[in-house]
């Protein structure tokens, strides 16, 4: 349907002057936003915009304090969960919504499950059997009796996508979905868009991924600090232009370029075995920034984790400074200075329920006790001089991360491992679900490391971020180093042939 025609119908879904203020932070200012039938309207903002507080009224789970819903013309006076169910509104979140001990089909047909006819009981064939069916028109074939937590974040992205599709919609809002997913999923997801939108059904899409926007999107609306900017077709403007209007500023480069001297040797991974692991040979130095490519399940968090202690080796060796490790905790690899910032921040990374004090201060707090008791105005002191260096949007350090966009709770995370003083960071995922803003300034954070002789290991499914910051790329397949490419010889066409098992 012709752009112009589409605007001309009247909206599936208007929210009129959201207002949403927390103690301390007005989220939302008199926010509208307007959907239309067969429409994908991306939603677009640096982190702590407001997005995603938007979507979340949307889907009933946080309240509104003003303003207005209308669905089909029609005012939704009491909002709730169910309602938005009854209403044919479907939500992807960022935060997967899953419960980790049920099954792959319990958790995408919970609440609707199937019942057996005449009988008060669950048809499990048939609810397996719609499970499998939503799940294919993903081009995904997941076990639907294995358990959520055996799944990898890829995997349980897939599931929350499936989850939605899975029910009658009409509106379907997707927060970051392309998040953990591989180019080959990411175009499945496309195809299922673009059938959505033949059947009628009005898209919001949430994504940092700029490139993402001008592909799927026929509408764009950018929030600012909790206000609409600008609204207008996605053929109306460029990515200099969404730039300039999400951050309020020219951002010069997507990459920064810096001047690393690589130095001597600090890690060397001999021989390493590990579950699905195999002779993994592998050597970081001194003042490098070393990527680390793959496809989903190609073992790269794998390895990380057995660097980091998290899980055993089965055989091979690590060399730290020249001189065998055996980390078998993540205490005992912080205590020899590996740190790692984790794929899922919000559950391996942060304690959800403490402050930013607090969490900034968890690896390191010998360095902030005084006797058998935390020295407060250390850890203070400490918090605050991370707080301000990393720009991190908190109305206070006493503030619990959960309610903290996505983007300031990776810098949370980041502050604690600066804290520690690492000698090797590995970075899993550093800028998923994080905008251009702030991931410039997290690269530029990578290379001051590097400059500072620290060596840096950058896990990553997007290639453009490894292609624009690494000075080597080791690229993974099925549990095997396959291939290391150097700065000046890697490209997106070689990186892709050796993680899919090219020669």
């Amino acid at each position: 349907m012709p752009q112009s025609l589409k605007r001309e119908t009247p909206p599936l879904l208007c929210m009129c002057n959201i207002r949403k203020q927390y103690p301390g932070v007005l989220a939302l200012d008199d926010v509208s936003f307007e959907l239309r039938s067969g429409e994908v309207h991306c939603l677009i903002g640096e982190n702590g915009a407001g997005k995603s507080t938007l979507i979340k009224i949307l889907s009933g789970a946080v309240q509104k304090n003003s303003g207005e819903i209308v669905v089909d013309g029609k005012s939704v006076g009491l909002y709730s969960p169910a309602e938005v169910q009854r209403l044919g509104i479907g939500i992807i979140h960022q935060e997967f919504k899953l419960v980790p001990e049920l099954s792959v089909a319990e958790n995408i047909l919970l609440g609707n499950e199937p019942q057996k006819k005449g009988l008060p009981f669950i048809d499990v064939d048939r609810m397996h059997s719609i499970a499998r069916a939503s799940l294919s028109q993903l081009g995904e074939e997941i076990d639907t009796r294995a358990p959520i937590s055996s799944l990898s974040i890829a995997e349980r992205q897939l599931v929350e996508i499936a989850k939605a599709l899975s029910k009658n919609i009409r509106i379907l809002a997707m927060d970051e979905p392309s998040a953990a997913l591989t180019d080959k999923e990411l175009e499945n997801l496309f195809k299922v868009i673009r059938r959505l939108k033949t059947e009628g059904v009005g898209i919001i899409y949430i994504s940092h991924r700029l490139e993402e926007i001008f592909e799927i999107g026929d509408q764009v609306t950018i929030l600012r600090d909790g206000r609409c900017i600008h609204t207008c077709p996605i053929n109306e403007i460029d990515r200099p232009g969404l730039i300039r209007h999400m951050v309020g500023r020219e951002l010069e480069k997507e990459f920064p370029t810096a001047e690393l001297e690589r130095g001597k040797e600090i890690l060397r991974i001999r021989n390493l075995s590990a579950g699905m692991l195999r002779d993994i040979n592998l050597t970081l130095h001194r003042g490098e920034v070393l990527g680390l490519a793959g496809l989903v399940g190609a073992g790269r968090t794998e390895l990380a984790r057995v660097v980091f202690g998290a899980d055993p080796k089965d055989s091979g060796e690590i060399f730290l400074d020249q001189k065998p490790i055996h980390p078998r905790s993540p205490r005992e690899a912080i205590d020899l200075g590996i740190g790692l910032l984790t794929e899922d921040r919000n559950k391996y990374g942060l304690v959800m329920q403490m402050n930013v004090r607090e969490n900034i201060s968890l690896s390191n707090l010998h360095d902030v006790v005084r006797g058998p008791f935390v020295n407060r105005a250390k850890e203070n002191e400490v918090a605050r001089q991370f707080s301000d260096n990393l720009r991190i949007k908190t109305p206070s350090i006493e503030q619990e991360v959960e309610v903290l966009s996505g983007g300031n709770r990776q810098k949370v995370v980041l502050a604690r491992w600066l804290f520690t003083e690492s000698k090797v960071l590995i970075f899993d995922e550093p800028t998923a679900g994080i905008d251009v803003g702030v991931k410039l300034e997290i690269y530029n954070l990578i290379n001051n490391l590097a400059q500072k002789g620290i060596g840096v290991l950058v896990i990553s499914s997007e290639l453009s971020e490894l292609l624009g910051m690494c000075t080597r790329i080791a690229v993974m397949h099925e549990g095997r180093i396959v291939g290391v490419l150097d700065r000046n010889e890697a490209t997106q066409e070689k990186v892709m042939t050796l993680a899919t098992g090219g020669a």
